[in-house]
């Protein structure tokens, strides 16, 4: 992480407000989050300010956002931020920057489902409405949207990191899901459009249930493997079926593997982020952990689902 040298404030914000858009300056400013690649400061009742702050690429993910976002959301069935108004970059902040609509709900890692099948329902309903053919110019993921196999020294990597520190039972069953994964056929389908970071922190609810997906900066097109492996990471057990089931077109074998694997991906790095978190180390997340053990330990009690 490059944390940006400027500290980011209410203050500041207000700044940027009233030399771009006055007409917002006035309303109450106040910290919503600290995410990975932007800051979330929630402005008035029903609007937020993004920032970048923590990486090299949040820049090029905020432009992503307000390009495409405005165009995709009428068709989402769940709450998700709306570009409202752009900020340019500036001798004060030399950053883009945009106004979003405000989500309301708390993150999924802080507030898990209880209320399953109205979640698995919701959810299944939120991805495949996303999940239509994508534009020509659609932007490419980082790391996400290709064949499993494409990944496989990242797995390699993430799973010798977490096992040497001791937060794995049984790397073997671990490996064996990925290993179907990367040997599925691959998508043969149009690139479709994906969230592409489907996992708890960007998932919100409210008594229980899945009421909004928040930061797609992660946008972009191809295997909706990637986004089907949020059923892991979000939902308990008992559901997961019922999501399969709700989604459409029905899903076929090698895409749940390969949907499986990306799970596998998503679960390590949830465990190794809330592990640095839990130590106090730059980037850790102490909440992630949880989550991303609970799926860990659903994905290798059995081989399919």
């Amino acid at each position: 992480m490059t944390h940006t040298e400027i500290e980011v404030t209410a203050e500041l914000v207000r700044d940027l407000l009233r030399d771009q858009h006055p007409d917002l300056a006035d309303y109450r400013v106040r910290l919503g989050a600290r995410g990975w690649d932007n800051q979330l400061w929630r402005l008035g009742d029903d609007l937020a300010v993004r920032l970048p702050w923590a990486t090299g690429s949040a820049d090029a993910l905020l432009y992503k956002e307000y390009a495409w976002m405005p165009a995709l959301a009428p068709s989402l069935p769940l709450p998700v931020p709306v570009p409202q108004r752009f900020g340019e970059p500036s001798e004060r902040f030399p950053h883009p920057w945009i106004v979003t609509t405000w989500v309301p709900g708390v993150p999924a890692d802080r507030a898990p489902v209880a209320r399953a099948a109205e979640s698995a329902t919701a959810l299944a309903a939120f991805v495949t409405a996303l999940h239509q053919p994508a534009a020509q110019q659609a932007p490419t993921g980082r790391d996400r949207g290709g064949p499993p196999a494409e990944y496989s020294e990242g797995f390699a990597a993430q799973l010798a990191s977490a096992t040497g520190l001791g937060l794995i039972r049984d790397p073997e069953a671990v490996r064996a899901v990925w290993e179907q994964a990367a040997a599925a056929p691959d998508w043969d389908g149009p690139p479709l459009w994906l969230h592409g970071d489907l996992h708890p922190a960007n998932v919100l609810t409210a008594e229980g249930t899945i009421c909004g997906v928040i930061d797609f900066g992660d946008l972009c097109a191809g295997d909706p493997a990637c986004d089907l492996a949020a059923a892991w990471i979000l939902l308990p057990d008992s559901a997961i079926g019922l999501f399969h089931d709700s989604y459409r077109p029905t899903l076929d074998a090698a895409t749940l593997r390969r949907a499986r694997g990306y799970a596998v991906l998503r679960a390590l790095a949830g465990i190794l982020i809330g592990n640095a978190g839990v130590r106090g180390l730059p980037g850790g997340k102490p909440t992630w952990g949880p989550p991303a053990q609970a799926a860990l330990q659903r994905l290798t009690a059995t081989t399919d689902h």
